[in-house]
């Protein structure tokens, strides 16, 4: 298995770290603790604190709620050039949450990621429309050892 993250430019310019340790085989995410932890297997390897959406309670419905999904997910993708440093996306919506919101006559939303945070937002708590942000720097080291396929759980 490659465990090492690619070569590549950040939005910055700046790049892209390389990652040589133990592969990250689960992210949790503690949505009321603000805790972010990645694991390989039952190992702790790293922790973070981060922000969430601006209406932080609760499983996300609907586009622009404001809220973070709760459940299991995927990394599905990786944005190197993203506006907000760089980001991971998340899976959602799952088929049980694009069920949901359309029985509700909703639209579910989606492009959630992992993120990093632009110097305008440093310090406001809660501020992303439903993302997990984290500082610039932690960034650069969650992009260079979380590969496309890790799976994340979401806790309230």
């Amino acid at each position: 298995m490659m465990v090492g993250a690619a070569l590549g430019l950040a939005g910055c310019g700046a790049a892209v770290q390389q990652y040589t340790g133990p592969q990250v085989t689960r992210i949790q995410v503690f949505k009321g603790q603000r805790t972010m932890q990645l694991l390989h297997q039952n190992a702790l390897l790293k922790q973070y604190s981060f922000d969430l959406g601006f209406a932080p309670v609760g499983h996300k419905v609907h586009e622009g709620d404001g809220r973070t999904p709760e459940g299991a997910y995927r990394i599905d993708r990786r944005n190197p050039n993203s506006r907000f440093h760089l980001s991971l996306g998340i899976s959602y919506p799952n088929a049980s949450d694009v069920a949901y919101a359309r029985s509700k006559g909703l639209d579910p939303g989606g492009d959630i990621f992992i993120h990093g945070t632009p110097e305008a937002w440093l310090g406001t708590p809660d501020w992303t429309w439903g993302c997990i942000a984290v500082k610039n720097h932690e960034m650069d080291e969650i992009y260079a050892m979380v590969e496309n396929d890790t799976k994340i759980f979401i806790y309230a």
